[in-house]
């Protein structure tokens, strides 16, 4: 079965409401067996939109574990707390 994986790039616009979420976020992810690939570290756009503020790759051990655990309460209630504080684009790939 193929692994998933979330790609995130994110740009903090309110780093105290932000923590909450960073607070909230791991229980989700470890509910689902994730693993954090990438978060935040040097990087640099070569094609397209600007270099955002922070890059994450989470690795699942399935595309259903990553959709899963996004849908789910836990990440939900992670998300909420992040509203306002980033803006934020997601995309869940599965792996090959």
């Amino acid at each position: 079965m193929p692994k998933g994986y979330w790609i995130a790039n994110i740009t903090v616009t309110d780093p105290h409401a932000y923590a909450d979420y960073q607070a909230l976020a791991p229980e989700a992810f470890t509910r689902f067996g994730a693993s954090i690939l990438a978060r935040g570290g040097e990087r640099i756009a070569m094609e397209g939109r600007e270099t955002p503020q922070r890059s994450v790759i989470i690795e699942f051990p399935s595309y259903q574990q990553a959709l899963d655990c996004y849908h789910s309460e836990a990440y939900q209630e992670a998300k909420a707390a992040r509203d306002g504080a980033a803006e934020v684009d997601i995309v869940i790939v599965e792996g090959l």
